[in-house]
Formats: C-alpha cells, sequence, structure tokens
C-alpha cells in the first residue's frame, strides 16, 4: 500500500487536490454554485504554485465545455466542475467529447435544476446526462470523491470516453469529513499511468480531422462503438477499483448493500442519503424487522446485473429519487431498476418516492418510515401506490395573492422629473430637468426590504436610473446579487412586473416580450396609447456569460434598455473574476500568491462593444454624479421608446467583496471616475460625447489612487507589483486618448 495521510476536507476540497495530484494539463470553467469552490481551491494552489494545470475562465459553462473539449482533442489531460443549470447550458458538448472518444473528468456537485431558481442539492441535473455517453460514477461521501477522481481519469483513459464524478450538492460538496489522500503526488501519476491516443489534433506527422460530417449508415457504427467502450467499461471499472484498493485499502464495487443478505424489503437511495438510511435499517433491525438498503456507486454503464444480483431475494423495494422524470411516474433510478427487474422476470413489488428535491434535509426517521412502507408491500404482496411525492405539503386552498402595494401607473407615474425633447441643429436629444432632489418624487420601484449587504451598489444604481423613468415600467433581472436579494419566494422588493431569467437569456427573454408587447398592440389587444419602458438589469457577470444574446438583441435593435451594473466579479457565487474584473485585483479564482498575482487580463469595455452594434444610445453613469446619471437615463428611456435599443453602465460598488467601507463606497466610485477607469461619456446616434472630464476640472488622478482605496487592489501598491500598475495605467491611458478622439471627431 501507498503512503497516506488523514486530512479533513469536504468534497469539493478533495476534488481539486485529487486534479491538483494529477496535475492536469488544462482546467476550462465556469463559477456556478455549489460546484464553485473546485476551481476556487485549485486556483489558490496555483497561486501557491502546487500545480502546473492551466485554468481557463470561460465566458459560460458552454464555453468552458468547448475550451475542454478543444484541449482534449489536444491529447493532453483535461479536468472542468459544474452543477445544475451549468450541466445542461453545456450539455450539448457532451455527446460531441464521447461520440469522438476524447477523455477527460467532469465533476458535477448534483443541485436543483430551475426554474424556480434553488442552488440546494438534488438529482434533477446529473439525470439529464445519463443519455451523453459518458461514465458517470456517482460518490456518496468526501472520501470517494477523491478517491473516484484519480479512478476516473484512469477509466476514462482505458476506454476513451469522458467520466462525470457526481456527488450531493452542499451535502457532499460542503461537508467536511475525515479522509485518507496520498501522500505523495507521484503515487497519484504512476497508478493512473502515462496517456497514450491514437490521435490528437497535435500530431503534425499524422494529420487528422475530428467530428466529420457523418450520414447513415456511419453513425450507427459510431455510436455502436460507443456502445462497444460503455460495455468495455463494465470490466474496466471494478478492475480499476480494485486495482485502487489495493493501494489504498478502499475497494469499491459497482454497487454496494447493507444488511441485503436476508432482507424481505429494501431501500434503494443515492448519495449520501444512502448513509443516513443504513441507521434507519439498523434501528428497524433492532425491532426485528428485516429490511435492508442497497446503492450504486455508478449510473452508466448502469449496472444491471450487480444490482440484481443485491436485491434478488427482497420481496418489496421502495425506490427513493432525488428526482422526478415528469409524467413517467418515477425518477429516472426508478425507471431503471424497474426496467432491470423486468428483463430478469423478477418478482419484487416497487414503489416510487420523490423525495428531497431542493435539498431538503432526509432524516433516520424518514427513511425508516420509508422502509417500514416496503415492508408493507412485501407482507401484502401487492403496492397500493406505485408514485408518490414524499415531504410535500398541501398549500391553502382559496388563497388569494395579496399586493402589497398600489400600482404605479398613470399620474403617480409620471412626476415630471424629466421631458425629453429633440435639438432640432444638431439632432441631439435635450433633457431638462433631472434635479437630484426633484427626483425624489419618482415613488421607488424597487423598495425598502431586499437583503442586499450595507453599501451594495445595486439598489443605489437601479433606483437611479429608475428615477429619470417616466411612465409605467417592466424589469427583468438576470440572475446575480440583484435578483436574490429581491424576489424571494413569497414576497417582492418590486412594485412594477418583474420576471427573471438566467445569466445566458436575459436579453432574449426581454426581447421577446418586447415584440409580444407590440404585436398585442398592432392586433389591437393592448390599448395604443398604453406603453411601458422594458429594462433589463444585469452584473454580477451577466454579460460575460449572456454577451452573445446581449449582442444578438442590440444587433435586432428591440426597444428596450439593457442596464449593467459592474460590480466587477461574480458577486453572487462568492466573487470570482469576470471578465470585468480589474486587471491584478484577487477574487477567490484570482489568487495572490508566489506563483500569480491576481487576474491576469485587463477588464472588459462593454459600452465600446455595444456601441460598435450601431444602436442608437451608449452611455456610462456613476452614483458620484446624479443628475448626469438621471438624465442619461431619461435619454436612454426616450431612445428605448421611439428608435430602438439603449445601453447604460453603471460602475457599481461591492464593499464585501472589493474589501473597502461602505460608507465610503460613493468616493470609491468618484475616484474611479477621476482616474477615467469609469469615464463618464454617451454615444448618441454614433456619436460620441464626453460628459465628465475631469482633466478640464483639474480632478484627474493616477489609477493607483483608486487602486488603494479596495482591499482587492491594494497588494498592487507594493513595488513588487509596480509592472502591474503600469500595464494598467497604460491601458487606461489609451483607452482614455481614444474617447477623446471620439469625442472631438464625430466621424470616429
Amino acid at each position: 500500500m501507498v503512503e497516506q495521510k488523514v486530512v479533513f476536507e469536504s468534497g469539493n476540497e478533495l476534488a481539486a487536490y485529487a486534479a491538483k495530484q494529477i496535475n492536469y494539463h488544462v482546467m476550462g470553467y465556469y463559477p456556478i454554485t455549489p460546484s464553485t469552490q473546485i476551481a476556487e481551491q485549485l486556483d489558490l494552489l496555483k497561486a501557491e504554485g502546487k500545480h502546473d494545470i492551466v485554468m481557463i475562465p470561460g465566458d459560460g459553462e458552454h464555453g468552458a465545455a468547448g475550451i475542454c473539449y478543444g484541449a482534449s482533442t489536444g491529447g493532453g489531460r483535461v479536468f472542468n466542475a459544474t452543477s445544475a443549470n451549468g450541466l445542461l447550458y453545456s450539455i450539448e458538448q457532451l455527446p460531441v467529447q464521447s461520440g469522438t472518444r476524447f477523455p477527460m473528468v467532469l465533476n458535477v456537485a448534483c443541485r436543483t435544476v430551475s426554474g424556480p431558481l434553488s442552488i440546494k442539492g438534488d438529482h434533477s441535473d446529473i439525470m439529464y446526462a445519463l443519455n451523453t455517453g459518458w461514465i458517470i460514477l456517482f460518490a456518496k461521501d468526501p472520501q470517494r470523491v477523491y478517491d473516484y477522481n484519480i479512478c476516473a481519469l484512469k477509466i476514462a483513459e482505458k476506454v476513451k470516453l469522458p467520466v462525470i464524478v457526481a456527488f450531493d450538492g452542499f451535502f457532499t460538496s460542503h461537508q467536511k469529513r475525515r479522509a485518507s489522500i496520498f501522500l505523495k503526488d507521484e503515487d497519484v501519476r504512476d497508478f493512473i499511468g502515462e496517456l497514450k491516443l491514437e490521435y490528437t489534433a497535435l500530431d503534425k506527422e499524422k494529420p487528422v480531422s475530428i467530428g466529420s460530417y457523418m450520414n447513415e449508415p456511419d453513425v450507427i457504427n459510431n455510436k455502436y462503438q460507443l456502445h462497444l467502450a460503455m460495455e468495455e467499461a463494465r470490466n474496466v471499472i471494478p478492475a480499476i477499483f480494485k486495482e485502487y484498493g489495493k493501494l489504498t485499502g478502499r475497494t469499491y464495487g459497482m454497487v454496494e448493500g447493507y444488511k441485503m443478505e436476508d432482507a424481505q424489503a429494501a431501500l434503494f437511495i443515492l448519495g449520501s442519503s444512502y448513509d443516513t438510511a443504513r441507521l434507519a435499517v439498523d434501528k428497524l433491525r433492532e425491532q426485528g424487522k428485516k429490511v435492508g438498503v442497497f446503492t450504486s456507486n455508478v449510473l452508466r454503464p448502469f449496472p444491471k446485473k450487480e444490482l440484481y444480483d443485491m436485491c434478488k431475494n427482497v420481496k418489496a423495494i421502495i425506490v427513493a429519487d432525488r428526482q422526478d422524470s415528469y409524467g413517467a411516474e418515477g425518477g429516472n433510478m426508478s425507471l431503471e431498476l424497474k426496467a432491470t427487474l423486468q428483463d430478469y422476470k423478477a418478482n419484487i413489488e416497487v414503489a416510487s418516492l420523490v423525495y428531497g428535491l431542493s435539498g431538503k434535509d432526509f432524516y433516520i426517521e424518514e427513511g425508516m418510515e420509508m422502509l417500514t412502507r416496503a415492508l408493507e408491500i412485501a407482507n401484502k404482496g401487492k403496492v397500493d401506490k406505485r408514485f408518490d411525492y414524499y415531504g410535500h405539503y398541501k398549500g391553502k386552498t382559496g388563497h388569494k395573492i395579496q399586493q402589497y402595494f398600489d400600482p404605479i401607473i398613470g399620474e403617480k407615474a409620471r412626476p415630471g422629473v424629466t421631458s425629453v425633447s429633440i435639438d432640432e441643429k444638431t439632432g441631439k436629444m435635450i433633457v431638462k430637468g433631472g434635479i437630484v432632489k426633484e427626483s425624489t418624487k419618482m415613488p421607488k420601484r424597487w423598495t425598502a426590504g431586499h437583503g442586499a449587504c450595507p453599501g451594495c451598489g445595486i439598489p443605489v444604481n437601479v433606483n437611479m436610473l429608475l428615477r429619470g423613468i417616466e411612465g409605467e415600467v417592466v424589469l427583468l433581472f438576470q440572475t446575480g446579487c440583484g435578483y436574490v436579494v429581491t424576489s424571494s419566494y413569497p414576497k417582492t422588493s418590486f412594485r412594477v412586473s418583474f420576471i427573471h431569467n438566467l445569466f445566458q437569456n436575459g436579453a432574449a427573454t426581454l426581447s421577446g416580450l418586447v415584440e409580444m408587447f407590440h404585436e398585442k398592440q398592432r392586433r389591437g389587444e393592448i390599448p395604443k396609447g398604453d406603453n411601458f419602458t422594458f429594462i433589463m438589469v444585469t452584473g454580477d457577470g451577466g454579460l460575460d456569460i449572456g454577451m452573445g444574446p446581449a449582442i444578438g438583441a442590440a444587433l435586432r435593435n428591440h426597444k428596450m434598455i439593457i442596464m449593467e451594473y459592474d460590480n466587477g466579479g461574480y458577486m453572487n457565487t462568492g466573487y470570482q473574476l469576470s471578465y470585468t474584473t480589474p486587471k491584478g485585483a484577487k477574487s477567490s479564482t484570482s489568487h495572490v500568491g508566489v506563483a500569480q498575482a491576481g487576474k491576469a487580463t485587463f477588464h472588459k469595455d462593454t459600452p465600446q462593444i455595444f456601441a460598435a452594434t450601431n444602436i442608437p444610445y451608449v452611455a456610462t453613469v456613476a452614483e458620484s454624479q446624479p443628475t448626469d446619471f438621471i438624465k442619461k437615463a431619461a435619454k436612454a428611456q426616450k431612445y428605448a421608446n421611439e428608435y430602438g435599443l439603449a445601453f447604460i453602465k453603471a460602475l457599481s460598488a461591492c464593499p464585501l467583496n472589493w474589501g473597502d467601507n461602505p460608507r465610503y463606497e460613493r468616493s470609491v466610485i468618484d475616484a474611479a471616475v477621476n482616474c477615467c477607469y469609469h469615464p463618464l461619456y454617451e454615444v448618441e446616434q454614433g456619436i460620441t460625447t464626453i460628459t465628465y472630464n475631469p482633466e478640464t476640472r483639474n480632478k484627474k488622478i493616477p489609477v493607483a489612487n483608486w487602486l488603494k482605496m479596495m482591499g482587492r487592489t491594494k497588494h498592487l501598491t507594493k513595488p513588487e507589483y509596480s509592472n502591474i500598475v503600469e500595464e494598467i495605467q497604460k491601458e487606461i491611458d489609451r483607452r482614455w486618448e481614444r474617447l477623446k478622439a471620439k469625442h472631438e471627431n464625430p466621424l470616429l
């Protein structure tokens, strides 16, 4: 046996540690709760110089999967981690990888698939992956997360198929347990062995075409070969588990059971619930009841024979599924176990219970009740109810939805804070009003009662925008802090209609609503005089993963506003870097250490990207210049209602992750404006106008003055990072000079 040591770590941390010991070539990733800690931990280890893995932050899970696929075609070892809708967003790429037979390892910290949005753990995501051609291992505890990650790569490379290591989100991913790990990284690498692929995209002597276009009959042969590889895995997985057991003393089977030898009734259950169910078995055994529990460590290939051999002597089984295959009267494990028993002509009664959705806790007493139901079925010899939900509750009958606020409509929504007209000479819009004191007449569409952190800039910026918007409003929020803190069921912080959709599709969703409004109005189904201002609010990296649909909406020029609150990171998942994070800033995926100095790339210039789509209006705003902010909001509304899409960007403070004092956020934003990191300007019908020039006001400051105000960039003031500050200053100066040139020349 190899030397090992005992650690006290979570499943996520152990997955990262296994990846570090393997020393993968590439990890393509995108943060999503509860798998994000894997990338965070790996980045921390990289900053400390503990591994050489190239970590590539994708623009979304689909992009991350593409990064991984591309890297794997290069003949190297590739790693990734995701959860829930992230898995679904990337799922199109999974059959591409298995169909072209490139191995890699993907960790899935299982989580509820929305909608409605929930970040808690169940199995509704992993079951979507059953038909992707990936081998799927399911780890019930952190020790197995570590062990399976090491075995998974060896399995993948042996049968030339990618492998998923799945485990329960938050239960297994976050809960710390004692675990034994290899003391020496080289022992892990010796166990896995050398990677040898028959073909790669980087063999200049043997150029190949990967992913050729195929029609029948070739595709059926390709899929038959994939089937044969999965069948080969039935023998390879137990062999590698056995080999691993000789090294570590921990040998796993395809399936396992507890007190199944003489059980009359049993519970089949996956993941972390298995250990709870074992305790329930012990309790009932003390009462003389012959019950048992069994589980599967492998979902693909589905271990039919092993499961049948495990349960063939029982009379009844309750299958507890942590997801539902809606309309099939059972989750996927119920359906597959029933099919298995049918294949073997087993005379066993089976009932299905859907339980534990959205991370609902599973207790010993609940396990005892499920086992008691199974025992009752065994004694009766028949099932009265083959399918049910467990733990749901009946809602109130006759419940009437309570409207907490009077709607903001009519004159109430039009207090006359601003008025907009067209200058006949210049063609530009002239805004009258916008005085901060007068803008308080505008009733708040986003009210008090939200859960934002003290000093959070999101409600400040959204409400400042809405001060300049006269009339009825419909808001759409992409996933992010702004959404999470305002819409916890069953109440809302909004006094106007509000819609949510995920990061990657907010702009497309709102554009669909905009066009529905105009079409219903054209057909006379909505009065001609009615109007809405449609506003999408995005931030927390929403214009990374959501950039494609947002650009699509801009190119189609829908009559709507996109407002970006740029807080410089994925704050709602714990501050991972986004493409708008400043260069050199530390985050949970851009640590500072001996081998790494924060984020390696410059921040994304979203206003200029949108200006390049030739939409009617683009503007930047800041809470430190409220009158300018309100007037630009009024302009954006005029353009959105009459001409097409308008884009507004605000720099939005996040004291929790910026590492500054909430009391002074306005001065931090002001410094960002005065150093020209966030210059204030507008692009109106293609013509750029700087609306605040710190140089002409003798207020321009070096970027270092702004960086030292925040904990996330304060380290840059140290002499060893002076080159990074110089690079940032040079880039900001370059962007500022280009902006001034555009201001001076309308043709630019």
